[in-house]
Formats: structure tokens, sequence, C-alpha cells
């Protein structure tokens, strides 16, 4: 047999201190096409040739973004050599080292690692994983062998990770086990990847057009201007309150966004002057309608609610009763109402309630404020991004993020009521004066039947 060469191609800058870094966990990236996936995969090779042996595991979100990122590059390179296994999606060498290509979308998916074991695990895109999915991929990065026992992370600014992410390699705001020489951070800005820049020099003026806070991110690399991404104007110190007194007389709504990955709820109270406060939330995942129902009933806890707002996709038959669903959720106690789900129109609903207005003393509030307590609307509604085809649009992934703020949209674009106010307390003299009123009615009511 001959002699086989494998092309790996030159390592530009920030790649190579990718390359060189020897710490526990090395992110990479924090900004669009700063060349992240050709590292992880010259990192990948470098180790399989030079550790015979060694197991290594890239993941991204799904097996569709692993064949055009990594798997199909990685066969190409590694023709009449390494020997591609499509049945368990590994990649296997001559010297017994192997790279397994796997996936993870959702919290089952981190099931299949239960008591496995990697040297080396690059999460690509890891800003799509959600912390506890980080958390349960680490613990297999282990072994007892001579191999170093490293997990890399390549990222932008955003999606449903970016706050485990932030806190570790931005801030490095550690937990007590955590140990901060093992994190080390790489900044990588589409500058820094020259081959692009030569490819397609016109590439960059792209990513200065994007809107203020998109550009921010994808072009600087900046994980700060980007929090709420799509919804820039949503600021915690604005929009978040420690508490609301609903008051007897203000108007209750809910708006439901159902499926049986997740049901997600909100409620709004409404007092009489139009401001609007989501004071309670429900996110729960594998609840039947007729659990949802009796969830959302239970957490109503007897509260007169004037509407429940639904998408009309829960106008849609069962398969398995041919009923609506939202017949199902009325048989159950919770009547919906029909919504208008036209997303464009729904998100700049949304933005008009939660725009920052001057108040009462001149201070910054908004129409629309959340209760602190809705833990999962105010981290979500931060994390949703714009969408990369629709630019008026929100992303719909990482999916597990949208269903609250969906929620949302429904009850902003459908039509709510501000409460009746209170009628005003009488001064002693109009007191004085409605006795009178009614003394002399009194009277001119006897002398009547009297006459009679």
């Amino acid at each position: 047999m001959g002699e086989i060469k494998i092309t790996l191609g030159s390592p530009q800058p920030k790649q190579v201190e990718f390359l060189e870094a020897t710490q526990r966990y090395v992110c990479f990236g924090g900004a669009r096409s700063g060349g992240k996936s050709w590292a992880v995969r010259f990192k990948a090779l470098l180790m399989a040739l030079s550790y015979p042996g060694i197991k290594q595991m890239i993941i991204r979100r799904s097996y569709v973004e692993l064949t055009e990122n990594h798997i199909n590059p990685l066969r190409l390179e590694t023709v009449g050599y390494a020997v591609y296994k499509d049945k368990d999606k590994s990649l296997c060498f001559p010297n017994g080292s192997r790279i397994k290509f796997s996936y993870c979308s959702n919290d089952g998916d981190t099931l299949q690692y239960n008591g496995q074991e990697w040297d080396i695990i690059y999460l690509d895109e890891a800003q799509q994983l959600k912390e506890e999915w980080f958390n349960a991929i680490k613990a297999t990065n282990r072994g007892v062998n001579s191999f170093p026992h490293r997990i890399y992370i390549t990222c932008n600014p955003g999606g449903v990770g970016m706050l485990w992410i932030r806190r570790l390699f931005i801030e490095r705001d550690f937990n007590p086990e955590e140990n901060p020489d093992d994190y080390v951070f790489i900044q990588s800005l589409v500058t820094d990847n020259f081959a692009l820049m030569e490819a397609d020099p016109d590439y960059i003026k792209k990513l200065e057009s994007l809107p203020p806070a998109q550009r921010a991110a994808w072009r600087y690399g900046d994980w700060y201007s980007y929090e709420g991404r799509f919804f820039s104007e949503f600021r915690p110190s604005i929009h978040v309150i420690p508490h609301v007194d609903i008051l007897p007389h203000w108007r209750r709504y809910r708006a439901i966004d159902y499926g049986l990955d997740m049901c997600a709820v909100i409620w709004v109270a409404v007092d009489e002057l139009g401001h609007e406060y989501v004071y309670k939330e429900l996110h729960e995942p594998n609840l039947t309608i007729s659990d949802a129902a009796k969830k959302i009933i239970e957490m109503t806890n007897g509260e007169h609610i004037d509407m429940t707002f639904a998408p009309p996709d829960l106008w849609s038959r069962t398969k398995d009763t041919g009923r609506y669903i939202a017949e199902g959720f009325a048989s159950n106690g919770v009547p919906l109402t029909k919504c208008n789900a036209e997303r464009v129109g729904g998100w700049l609903s949304v933005k008009e309630k939660i725009k920052v207005i001057e108040g009462v003393g001149g201070e910054e509030t908004a129409r629309l404020r959340i209760v602190e307590g809705c833990t999962t609307l105010i981290k979500h509604i931060q994390l949703l991004e714009f969408s990369e085809t629709r630019p008026n649009d929100a992303s719909t992934e990482p999916h597990i993020i949208t269903h609250i703020c969906d929620a949302l949209r429904y009850y902003c674009v459908s039509r709510q009521r501000e409460a009746n106010p209170l009628p005003k307390p009488m001064t002693e003299s109009e007191t004085l004066s409605q006795i009178k009123r009614k003394a002399i009615a009194a009277s001119s009511g006897k002398n009547r039947r009297r006459r009679f």
C-alpha cells in the first residue's frame, strides 16, 4: 500500500490559538464566520492522527448540520484512509482512533450519553445547547487513559445557551466547583478569517448592514448589546418588577401556546389605566389536553379570567378523537378565544407594548411589564433571535425558547380591555346632598300614595 497524504490546510492566527490551547474547556468564536467549523475539523483530525485509539465526538443540534459542516468535509479529507460507518455515524482510522458524530436538540437526547466515555468532545455552535445539556455531555468527558481530556466549544452570541457561555467564558463568574484555570475564551471575528475575506470581500458589508443589535453580535461578537436580540428594547431594569398587587376589579387574561412538546401559558392583569402585568406562567412539556387544562385551572386558583387567547391551530382536529383541540380544552373547563397568529404583525404588537416610554415623574417604564417570578418568559424573551430569512420575524430556533414568547405574542395581538375605574369616593357635601335627595324622593312617594 502506497503512502497516503492528508492535506489539512494552513490555520490562521486565531485558529492556531485554538489548536494550541490546552485548558480543559476551550471556547472559540464569538461572532459570525470566524472559521470555527474548520478549526474543529482540523483539531479532530490532528488528535486522531496523533493519538492512536483516541475517542472523539463532535456534537451539533442536528444530523443535517453535522452532515454539511463536518461529516462530508471530513470524509473528503480522509478518503482512502479513514472509513465512515453510517450505521453508528463514526469516522474510523487505521490506528484505532474514532470520531463520532452526534446530536442534541431536546432534553431526551442527552439520555443517549449515559454511561459513555469520550476523550475529546467538540460542541459546535454551543449557543444552541441548554446548560443542563452541556452538564450532561461534559460528564462523559473522562477515561482511564493517558489521552488529553478536553471539551472544545464554538459559539456566537445568542441562543438558548448564551447565558451559561457568557458566564463561564466572558464574565468568568465561576461556581465553587469550577476551576477558573480550566476555562479559556479565544475571540475570532470575521476579519480574522482571512480566507473568507479574500474569497468574499462583500460579506463584511452584509454584516455591517444588519440592525444595530444584530450587527454588534454577528460582526463584533458583543455579548451584551445583543441581550434580547429580537427584542433589543427589552431591559430587565425596566420591564421586570418584583411583584404586583392585583386589585379585584382589574381584568385578567390568559394566553396559551399548546403542544405535547410544551404547554406555555401566561396570565396577564390589566388595570384601569391600561397598564399590563404578566404575573404568572406555566411552561411544562408532555401534558395531555386534559392534564394541561387541569394544571391551568389549578394555577388560576379561582380567579375570574375574562378570556384565554389561543392560536387558530388549536381549532384543528386531533387524530385520535377527531375533536378540535380547543374543544378538548373547553370540555375540561378552559374555554379558548381564537386570536390572530400572524407572526410579523404579532411581534410588532409585542414591541409596541414593551416600548420604553416616559412614566410619572419622568422615569422610564413600559405599558407591559413582567413579574420577576415569571423566569421562563423573562429568560426566553431575551434569547429570541432574528430570523435569518425574514428580517421582521423572530427565529423559530432553538424551538424550546419560542413557546412562551408565542403565548405573549397571542396575548399582545388580541383585543383586551382595561379595567373599569372604581367609583370616586364622594366628598362630605356630596354625601349630604345625596341623603337629602333620597329623603325628598321618599317624601314625594308617600304623598303620591296618599292621593290614590
